[in-house]
């Protein structure tokens, strides 16, 4: 069966997708249950903090290898071709923030979530609440794209056409996933993206193998093949296939590789896995880990993304329910036929829900941590009353996300990504790096930095042609943009560094200088931290 002609997945394929997607699921949800602490908050939240830089620095790029990296990418890649790879180089640079500024200070000064290093010297109250609306906002605009991603490849590989039928999909991926979170913690969701990252390597090598096996491990017939079969021909090995059309789209990919090299260093639920290794060297360790492991996964999705573009044909993958999001499972399909696409959907399955539970479980954990027990029950409040808070906190947080992700159906994973990014390093980035390097940085200065971050990549995005304006817009038939990027990150990032700037110098200088001080030396050396 010849895709580029066809993209309907036969039945025996669908029996086989879903078969081996529900063992994955009673296997990973046995190994939840048995793993799972029910102790305190810190079982909860961050495991006990027992997990070594090695298994942490897996889970990590488990973690971070998201729908986008698997879906999005290698069908960026497939369609315009080079354009599409600056999303790896993006994702993948941005770990260079963490390694060298951020994994061992933020281990060193939190304890559970970024509030803690955003509040050590401030105003506990309202920089926690700023901390944690942050956090929510980021995480759930994170998670519709994820949820997006799973709508998009269930619809592909159950021939589920509909939009009814895209939200129920939708709402089941959402109801595991917080099943995984409820039940297992940070400890259960840790070995879910353990197991989840390692399946994800192992079969991008393989269909990277088997794919150039295809053109007798010619790297050059295969992309003649790729150019050959896409309409921008050779053009997709070289940059402007897909920002490079107008002034306006090439302003629009700094945007959106600013926001990707400096998102990572903001995003909550990757600061909250430093706290789960029991020291800064481990922390430190568990992003040495996971670049490697996720510069050998974005190598094998160059190959994936021009191998699509070859064997499966642009007009093929855009013209299938999930558009750019179909071009690994249908490459997949047409190398090993039904067995190996079962296999690649639940490992695409896997990536979605250990990447939402992560994300899931960093929310409630922000709300429960930095707002119930901080803001609201000053730090009086048992240990179990928190733990319940976050899972409740973890149900309305499911189904928003559940909700967003409806509405964003049929856009490419890996752009939404995008804007995550751009809210964390809006909202996020100036905020951690004054307080960790700047001593007169106050608690104005944080309100200020992450409210204005916030706010203006919020409304930069809805006067955008993302919302409205465009035909792959989410309401395509009103226009009311007035900002042309559809990623903000080149505005909204430097007025959350400048008016975390302006904040400071307004605002009245934090008096209690004895934590000033412990601040420093405990980012520094670890002494005064917790298994220091």
């Amino acid at each position: 069966m010849n895709l580029a002609q066809s993209t309907v997945i036969p039945d025996d394929s669908i029996i086989i997708n879903t078969s081996v997607f529900a063992v994955f699921v009673l296997i990973t949800l046995f190994i939840v249950y048995r793993v799972s602490n029910r102790g305190t908050a810190s079982d909860y939240f961050v495991a006990g903090s027992a997990f070594s830089g090695v298994q942490n620095g897996i889970a990590l790029s488990g973690d971070y290898l998201s729908a986008a990296s698997f879906l999005g990418i290698a069908g960026a890649i497939a369609i315009y071709g080079y354009d599409g790879f600056l999303y790896s180089i993006g994702f993948l640079v941005a770990w260079l923030i963490n390694l060298l500024l951020l994994a061992e200070r933020t281990r060193n000064t939190g304890r559970f979530t970024m509030g803690d290093v955003l509040s050590f010297r401030m105003k506990q109250r309202p920089v926690r609440a700023a901390a944690a609306t942050s956090t929510l906002a980021i995480t759930i605009m994170y998670m519709i794209a994820q949820i997006a991603g799973a709508g998009g490849l269930v619809a592909l590989l159950l021939n589920v056409h509909g939009h009814f039928g895209q939200m129920l999909v939708m709402a089941g991926v959402g109801a595991v996933m917080m099943v995984y979170v409820l039940v297992g913690g940070m400890k259960g969701t840790t070995w879910v993206q353990i197991i989840k990252a390692t399946m994800l390597v192992l079969s991008a090598v393989l269909i990277t193998i088997f794919l150039l096996g295809k053109f007798s491990y010619s790297m050059t017939e295969l992309l003649g093949a790729a150019a050959d079969n896409n309409p921008h021909g050779r053009a997709i090995f070289g940059p402007g296939t897909q920002y490079g059309k107008s002034e306006i789209t090439k302003l629009d990919f700094i945007s959106l590789s600013l926001a990707l090299v400096l998102g990572v260093g903001g995003l909550p639920h990757v600061l909250m896995r430093f706290y789960t290794v029991p020291n800064a060297r481990e922390a430190r360790r568990s992003v040495v880990w996971a670049t490697w492991t996720m510069a050998i996964f974005y190598l094998c999705t160059l190959i994936i993304g021009y191998g699509a573009s070859a064997l499966v044909g642009t007009d093929a993958i855009l013209a299938a329910p999930g558009a750019e999001n179909s071009a690994a499972p249908l490459l997949a399909y047409r190398i090993g036929g039904t067995v190996l696409l079962g296999i690649i959907s639940a490992v695409a399955f896997a990536t979605i829900l250990a990447v939402v539970a992560g994300l899931t479980l960093t929310a409630s954990a922000s709300f429960a941590h930095d707002v119930y027990a901080s803001v609201l029950r000053g730090g009086e409040v048992d240990s179990g009353r928190v733990v319940w808070v976050a899972r409740m906190t973890a149900l309305v947080i499911g189904a928003a996300s559940i909700l967003g992700g409806i509405l964003v159906i049929g856009q490419n994973v890996a752009f939404l990504v995008g804007l995550a990014f751009a809210f964390a390093a809006s909202a996020n980035l100036s905020t951690l790096l004054y307080t960790l390097f700047w001593k007169r940085f106050n608690t104005t200065g944080t309100l200020w930095g992450i409210y204005s971050g916030l706010i203006s990549c919020l409304l930069l995005v809805i006067f955008s042609p993302v919302v409205s304006g465009s035909s792959d817009s989410i309401i395509p038939s009103v226009d009311f943009a007035f900002f042309p990027l559809k990623n903000p990150g080149i505005v909204s990032i430097p007025i959350s560094f400048l008016f975390a700037a302006i904040g400071t110098f307004v605002g009245k200088p934090e008096r209690d200088v004895e934590r000033q001080a412990e601040m420093e030396v405990r980012s520094l050396t670890g002494i005064g931290s917790r298994n220091a």
